[in-house]
């Protein structure tokens, strides 16, 4: 996973030549709607992308993790379908439904059986590269959407050029994203860590958690602010020292939510004096956000060395995988 790790810079750049190189078969359309259709490592893309276009897209674009889709869905819906192995079952679910209600579909895979109902029904699939776990492959994934977005006009192309920007800058800063990595997860050993973040940087507050689930095998949760400043902080009542707060925050974060961040910070130290705050570096939302989850996907790894767990391994999802698979 360690390896997976330092070459996420070279995956975004593998990712953006897959996404140029892949000639679309169905043309642009108009659409009502977007629905982007995943789970866990393969999805974790989408909500990343749902934050990025949140003041761009002028439909709606709703994220699924589930067997079904909404029943919205039609002709005028385009339908991302996103699994990295290919045989998701509640993700060829939902494909085959989206196939039933006649929508636009774009698959995004290694193959599978995504792979194979894509290429019998003549839908676009693009292809990524196979053989690693899917939280590890989100560059390839994440831009794929992007691309998909792109082709049907939905954004424009300039996150080509802040991914590039994106890949030279994690490059370069490498051994010092490492050593802040090592620090902080030092800071997280033996506590139970609650992720904050503002809410337009939500899908990173929860790659974070995953990565934290399933590379050091630890329970946490997130919230976001100011949702979190209306039910949780009031939860924030007893001594927790066994909690470790983490902000992930960018120094344009909307005004009143930099209040609110510092105004629960004063709250929350009443109750535990573990507070890490992870400033984001770099100008676009490309290059904030692939920091953040380059650093905290290190943070992840490193803490499963600290607490002698091999990363890599998720034999409890195997186990659920193989029990459905029987009955």
């Amino acid at each position: 996973m360690k390896k997976l790790v330092h070459e996420f810079s070279t995956q975004l750049q593998e990712g953006l030549i897959i996404g140029k190189n892949h000639r679309f078969v169905t043309p642009t359309a108009d659409f009502s709607n977007v629905v982007v259709t995943g789970l866990g490592g393969s999805g974790i893309g989408a909500s990343i992308v749902q934050n990025f276009v949140f003041d761009k897209l002028k439909m709606p674009f709703v994220v699924n993790k589930d067997y079904f889709l909404p029943s919205f869905v039609g002709k005028n819906t385009l339908i991302i379908v996103c699994s990295y192995s290919g045989n998701t079952e509640e993700t060829i679910d939902a494909l085959n439904h989206a196939i039933k209600m006649k929508a636009t579909v774009v698959c995004i895979t290694s193959g599978g059986k995504v792979s194979e109902i894509a290429k019998k029904k003549g839908l676009d699939c693009i292809l990524v590269p196979a053989g690693m776990p899917p939280r590890s492959c989100l560059g390839y994934s994440l831009i794929q959407i992007l691309y998909t977005l792109n082709h049907f006009g939905l954004i424009d192309n300039k996150f080509e050029k802040d991914i590039t920007a994106t890949i030279k800058e994690m490059k370069a800063a490498e051994k010092d994203t490492q050593k802040k990595a090592a620090a902080i997860a030092k800071k997280i050993l033996g506590k139970i860590p609650v992720i904050y973040s503002a809410s337009n940087f939500e899908g990173v507050a929860i790659r974070f958690r995953q990565q934290l689930n399933e590379n050091s095998k630890m329970l946490c949760w997130h919230g976001v602010i100011p949702e979190m400043n209306h039910n949780e902080l009031v939860g924030w009542r007893d001594e927790a020292k066994d909690k470790v707060v983490i902000l992930l925050r960018n120094d344009d974060d909307y005004e009143r939510v930099q209040t609110r961040m510092e105004i629960n910070k004063k709250i929350i130290k009443k109750y535990t004096p573990n507070i890490i705050e992870i400033y984001s570096q770099g100008k676009s939302y490309w290059e904030k956000a692939f920091y953040l989850i380059h650093l905290t996907d290190w943070v992840s790894v490193i803490l499963a060395d600290l607490r002698e767990l091999d990363a890599t391994e998720v034999k409890v999802i195997d186990f659920l995988k193989g029990s459905l698979a029987k009955s």
